[in-house]
Formats: structure tokens, C-alpha cells, sequence
């Protein structure tokens, strides 16, 4: 697999250093995970399934587990040792705690010049915002992606997926990839700065034409991507249900209206967003009133046009196609895992469904440390 040798120290908590770092195990890599002594929060938090909680499967599978408490010099020293032998480190304490309990970035490379050290926080090592709490919600009012996030009341509402956490997630996997790429060449490894704030912000190329170019903030139900398009909306069926038109490309919008007779609202609905989609809007509203979801799906089937049924979660993983990209998976014992989404032809990932127990591996896991050194 792509990252077979590759070792990785994780001392993150909850999603962002987690998902992180179960991608890379996912392709190989062997991820060492240091646990509190109390255990990784999500062994407690939702949903249970095999004795352990669905969160705490689809972000520790396949990893080894280590208790220390690096408040005792003998286990901190035995963590200085294991990261002499590992080439990343991530870590995703408030700024400045790192260092004071020993293992911040300058004394770990100096322990280990190859090493990739990665910090993933709510707004950074350095800012205003530095020391400030936060996690996924947070960070998304601080970042603006929140107030575009409204309801059908024209209120904020909860965005249901983290993308704080994801975005800064990807992008410190990028940034670890990349690290390791660069030190083949160089034979030095690197710090990594990943906050999930600049992560947020860097994810908006498509919506912030007003704010970098007219000087305001989006008017944000005529924005496209936010309800401004009458083919880039969600409709309400007969049955209570909904469905989405997802491209507004002129061919899609005149194949539809063609269909449905309405050749007459084909310019309004192809132009800007806007008030021009106003009257698209309401005979889409009123037509698609007339049958259920299931009804539509089956109607557009075969046709041109950008048309996708709004599944709820347990419906979207156990539709035919998750089945076909292999996004559900269930392991020997019954348990069921979300499947790899990065996809290789000649080195595919392998989900390895074990989980560890707390502190599991952490004689193990010293010993081969100590072993490595020559000690």
C-alpha cells in the first residue's frame, strides 16, 4: 500500500487528527495512537454497535493504542523515544500546551530531524484567536460559513456537517503528504501550522465573489449555491418528501422546462441567479408538488438533467451505488464501517476492522521504540 513503512504518532483527539490519520492507516501506514488514561473521548460518545461506538470504529480502526502519562519523566521519556522512530507526529492541543508538557514541535524535530510534526487548533499557533476554545460550530460563525448556512426561516442554522473539522482534516493530510514527499529530497521533515479557521476560509472560492470583489457580504439567498438558482434548489413532493436540481447548466435547464412544457421560463432560469428565477421557481415548486419523490426519481430517470432524490443517511449507504463503490462494509464479526473513499488501482487501501484496546500496545509499542535505538 502507498504509505507501507510510514509510522505515525497521534496524540489528537475527537475527529479532525483521527479521520487524519485512519485515512493513512487505511493505506498502510501504522498509526500509534497515545490515549489519555481515561481513553479517546469517542469510545463513549454515540451510537454502539460490537460493543464499541460507531465513532470510535470509523476513527480507530486498525491503529495500536498507548496510555503514558507524559506528567511522569520516566513515560515522557519513553514518548521522546518512540518519536525518534516515527516519521509523523500530530498532535491538536490549544496552542503552547504542546510545549509545556515536553513535546512541542522545536524539541521533537530536534529529537528527530525527519520528522513531520503537524498541529491541527481551532485558529492557529499565532492570532488573535490563538488561545480561544472552540470547536467545529465555533469556528464556522468565526469563519462566516455559518451565517450562509439558513433555514427556510431565513435564520442560521446547524450546518450538520463539520466542515471546520473536515476541511482542516484534508488539508493536514495534504500537508503531511506533501512534507514526506519534500523530505525524500531533502532528508529533513517539517512543522505544520493546520487551523481548522484557515481551513474554512480557504474552502470558498465559489462564494466569496461579493466580499473579494464588490466589498460586502452575500445577499445570501440570490447566491447560487445557496437558493438563488431555480436549478440549483430543493423541492418538496406530493409525499412530504424532497428532491434537488443540482446544475443549472443552460442544456439541463432547457431539457427540463422542454419536458415540462414551460419553454417560456428557459432564459429567465439560465441567466444569473436572482429575481429572474423567481417564476422558474414557483412553477418548479408547484410542479414538483404534484408526485411523490419516489415518482420523480423514476420520471427523470434517463433524462438530461441534473435530478438527484434527497436521501436520508440510512438510504444514501444502503443505496446501490455505496454498495458498488464499496462506501459500506461489514467485517467478519457483522460490524458495519464506512468504506475507503480514495480509490488506487495497483495499491488499494485495506480497512483493517481491529480496534484496540486502551493502552493495548503500549509495552509493545515502547519495546520496539527501544529496540529501533539499539537500546
Amino acid at each position: 500500500m502507498k504509505l507501507d513503512g510510514i509510522r505515525v504518532l497521534d496524540l489528537s483527539l475527537f475527529l479532525p487528527g483521527p479521520y487524519m490519520t485512519t485515512v493513512m492507516a487505511d493505506h498502510g501506514a501504522e498509526v500509534i495512537k497515545l490515549e489519555p488514561p481515561s481513553g479517546e473521548p469517542v469510545r463513549n460518545i454515540g451510537e454502539r454497535a460490537g460493543g464499541q461506538s460507531v465513532w470510535f470504529r470509523n476513527t480507530h480502526r486498525g491503529k495500536k493504542s498507548i496510555v503514558l502519562d507524559l506528567k511522569k519523566p520516566d513515560q515522557l521519556a519513553a514518548l521522546h523515544d518512540i518519536v525518534r522512530t516515527v516519521d509523523v507526529f500530530v498532535e491538536a492541543f490549544r496552542p503552547g500546551v504542546a510545549d509545556r508538557l515536553g513535546f512541542g514541535p522545536s524539541a521533537m524535530t530536534a529529537l528527530n530531524p525527519r520528522l513531520v510534526y503537524c498541529s491541527i487548533s481551532a485558529f492557529g499557533q499565532d492570532g488573535p484567536l490563538r488561545d480561544k476554545p472552540a470547536h467545529d460550530l465555533a469556528v464556522e460563525a468565526l469563519a462566516g460559513t455559518l451565517s450562509t448556512n439558513l433555514g427556510q426561516d431565513g435564520l442560521p442554522t446547524h450546518p450538520n456537517v463539520p466542515v471546520a473539522d473536515a476541511t482542516a482534516s484534508l488539508l493536514a493530510l495534504s500537508a503531511v503528504l506533501m512534507a514526506l514527499l519534500r523530505r525524500e529530497k531533502t532528508g529533513s521533515g517539517d512543522v505544520i501550522d493546520m487551523a481548522m479557521y484557515d481551513a474554512t476560509l480557504s474552502w470558498l472560492p465559489n462564494a466569496t465573489g461579493a466580499v473579494l470583489g464588490a466589498d460586502r457580504a452575500p445577499d445570501v439567498k440570490q447566491v447560487r449555491q445557496w437558493g438563488g438558482g431555480a436549478f440549483y434548489n430543493i423541492y418538496a413532493t406530493k409525499d412530504g418528501r424532497h428532491v434537488v436540481l443540482g446544475g443549472s447548466e443552460h442544456k439541463f435547464v432547457e431539457n427540463l422546462l422542454r419536458a415540462l412544457g414551460r419553454d417560456d421560463l428557459v432564459a429567465g432560469a439560465s441567466g444569473p441567479p436572482g429575481p429572474a428565477h423567481e417564476p422558474a421557481k414557483a412553477f418548479l415548486r408547484e410542479t414538483f408538488l404534484t408526485r411523490t419523490r419516489d415518482e420523480w426519481e423514476a420520471w427523470f430517470e434517463g433524462r438530461d438533467v441534473c435530478f438527484a432524490p434527497l436521501l436520508d443517511l440510512h438510504e444514501a449507504f444502503h443505496r446501490p451505488h455505496a454498495a458498488a463503490r464499496q462506501m459500506l462494509v461489514r467485517d467478519e464479526d457483522g460490524n458495519l464501517h464506512i468504506g475507503l473513499p480514495i480509490k488506487f488501482r495497483d495499491e488499494p487501501g485495506t480497512l483493517d476492522p481491529t480496534l484496540p484496546a486502551l493502552g493495548e500496545h503500549t509495552e509493545a509499542v515502547v519495546a520496539d521504540a527501544r529496540r529501533r535505538l539499539g537500546r
